[in-house]
């Protein structure tokens, strides 16, 4: 980061001071530093501490909001800044110092909010965007399905209109924070008789409609943060599609692509600071091989960062995200994949203990441990390859006759 602030322009100095001044004003900074920030690192697994993060994830949103610091990158007509996405940067860089983060709200303000922009009508705007921006809606994603795996066009879930309105019926799993959404993106099926990826409707689900269940999945860490959610006769005003009826998997993709971009651009909040800090501290920095294995690694953070300044370039010259958000989430999938092994080479023996035993209070058990949600979540590892081989470098695909064949006729379990 030093780099980058001795690059910067006056205008972004002036910006980064600013940002510094109410920071300290209206938070505490973090006792190990900007570095030790670790979200996957969370060794508490219990439901108040989840409730804990989401109530100050709320909070610290409607601070931003109340200083005029929410949605930097937002058009001023939604109620943002309008600021180019280095501003963004410049503003997480210094917030990340803090004991503050809106954590819990990334998919509404990442993923929802600029989908809403790009395919919403006025009233929906109007209705959603402030919302999202004051931190008032928690949302979450309903896409994945347990019939469909990572063929989500695959998706079984149906509507069917009732006058104004469509009952919903179907399955939905790996919804993170579905158990305390208040609304949701929801891909439903709404005609059987074309190819599966045109019959595809997008919704916006209130998620405190009569015939919504979600149930929690406890995961490998502990936590609870994934869940299976239920749709029985659930009615949704046909005002809540989002762009056209049978459209949706084209506004599902401006929603992928925003996702790949935020998982490729986190990471989990881990940095080579924090992870060369745990080598010194386990005596290890002078083994030739663990040198090697560090020096690796900063290379991955390094080639990140210019990933994601490159994305940012082109979102600042208004071009529509491409196949760098597949570049940077199969490059994030591969680092913390690389980068959970060494940590826990680092540690040696150690690694194999865990909450209090462990280096950290056993925080870097978790982080190796998360690595699979980032890895799986917004598209495996397989399924970018596939983006990237058939949509970026023209390769022919796999013969699939399920994509010209009428929904209704394809083989399913």
């Amino acid at each position: 980061m030093a780099d980058a602030v001795n690059e910067e322009t006056v205008e972004e100095a002036a910006f980064r001071a600013k940002v510094r001044a109410f920071l300290e004003g209206a938070a505490t900074l973090k006792a190990g530093g900007a570095d030790l920030s670790n979200p996957m690192g969370n060794t508490d697994t219990s439901k108040e501490a989840e409730i804990e993060h989401t109530r100050a994830s709320r909070a610290w949103q409607r601070t931003l909001y109340d200083n005029g610091w929410a949605g930097i990158t937002w058009p001023k007509e939604y109620g943002g800044l309008g600021l180019p996405a280095k501003y963004a940067r410049i503003f997480a860089q210094e917030e990340s110092k803090f004991n503050v983060s809106v954590g819990m709200l990334s998919v509404a303000l990442q993923m929802v909010g600029p989908t809403i922009m790009a395919h919403g009508t006025e009233a929906q705007k109007a209705e959603y965007l402030p919302k999202i921006l004051r931190g008032e809606h928690y949302w979450c994603q309903l896409y994945s399905e347990p019939g469909a795996g990572s063929d989500l066009a695959g998706l079984t879930t149906r509507a069917d209109l009732d006058g104004d309105e469509y009952i919903v019926n179907g399955q939905k799993v790996w919804n993170s924070g579905a158990h305390f959404a208040d609304m949701g993106i929801l891909l439903v099926r709404t005609n059987w008789d074309v190819p599966k990826h045109r019959g595809i409707t997008y919704m916006l689900i209130d998620m405190h409609s009569p015939g919504v269940e979600v149930r929690p999945l406890v995961q490998i860490t502990g936590h609870a943060h994934f869940n299976e959610t239920f749709l029985t006769n659930v009615r949704i005003p046909a005002a809540n599609v989002l762009g056209d009826v049978d459209d949706g998997w084209r506004v599902t993709q401006t929603t992928l692509m925003h996702e790949r971009s935020m998982i490729g651009a986190g990471g989990g909040g881990v940095t080579f600071k924090a992870i060369h800090e745990l080598a010194r501290s386990c005596g290890v920095t002078d083994d030739r091989n663990t040198r090697q294995e560090l020096a690796k690694c900063y290379t991955r953070f390094e080639l990140l960062k210019w990933l994601g300044l490159r994305a940012r370039a082109a979102a600042q010259k208004g071009n529509a995200l491409g196949p760098e958000s597949s570049v940077m989430k199969l490059f994030i999938s591969d680092r913390v994949a690389r980068d959970g092994d060494l940590l826990m080479a680092i540690e040696g023996a150690n690694g194999m203990l865990t909450n209090a035993d462990a280096p950290a209070n056993g925080m870097w058990q978790q982080v190796f441990m998360s690595q699979w949600s980032i890895r799986i979540g917004g598209g495996t590892e397989q399924v970018q390859r596939n983006v990237l081989g058939e949509r970026v470098l023209g390769l022919p695909g796999e013969p699939r006759p399920d994509k010209t064949l009428p929904f209704k006729d394809v083989p399913r379990n």
